[in-house]
């Protein structure tokens, strides 16, 4: 079955360039557009895509809670959300990760990374580049006195290295060969950190590790 896509933007030239692009792909189908923020909500809850591509700015509804209304920690059967952005402006991309977005990406990125993106979250992964990862997520560094949870969250020393990888921006199949374990056991590692850090996505995953100081 092919990866079925929600386009929601407010500018029609973005959703025709995103349509074409993906559908060009065999594994991938847009599957509904949005013009507007109620019109994306209405859509994903109707159709429930894959993956929806949100932009930030659109009329009636902003992306930002857009995203929050389908994936954001209250909603109990998240949908998988990209935020995509003009541009990677801090404060934009911190509220998306924290409404739920699982990545985002610029406009301009071009045709293989908004395809990788899409990828990306279908299988739970976020498309956000080291760089980026690194910078955004510094915003969620506590302070020491706030850290103290992550002492008594019980994982081990595998699993530790996996939050490490993620929160450093890395993809499943780099963390696999960074360590010399098989996917398979990367995903095992993944689900087993949610369960013990109550998390919902390798996004949560990151942010935990930088909130609790984990990664500098």
């Amino acid at each position: 079955m092919p990866i079925r896509v929600l386009v929601a933007d407010d500018q029609t030239l973005v959703r025709t360039g995103f349509r074409l692009i993906l559908n060009a792909e065999p594994e991938i189908e847009v599957i509904s557009e949005a013009a507007d923020g109620p019109a994306a909500v209405r859509l994903a809850r109707q159709l429930r895509p894959d993956v929806t591509l949100m932009d930030i700015k659109m009329p009636g509804l902003d992306g930002i809670r857009a995203t929050r209304m389908l994936a954001g920690p209250d909603v109990p059967d998240p949908l998988r959300v990209v935020v995509v952005t003009t541009y990677d402006i801090d404060e934009n991309v911190y509220a998306a990760l924290l409404a739920g977005a699982c990545g985002f990406l610029r406009k301009d990125a071009g045709p293989r990374l908004l395809v990788e993106a899409v990828h990306a979250a279908a299988k739970g992964e976020a498309m956000v580049s080291p760089s980026v990862t690194v910078r955004l997520l510094s915003h969620f560094t506590k302070t020491p006195a706030q850290r103290s949870r992550s002492a008594d969250v019980p994982l081990t020393a595998r699993e530790l290295d996996v939050v490490l990888a993620v929160a450093t921006g890395r993809t499943n199949a780099e963390i696999a060969a960074g360590l010399d374990i098989s996917l398979s056991t990367v995903k095992s590692h993944l689900a087993s950190v949610q369960g013990k850090i109550q998390a919902r996505n390798r996004t949560e995953i990151a942010i935990w590790a930088w909130q609790n100081q984990l990664v500098r």
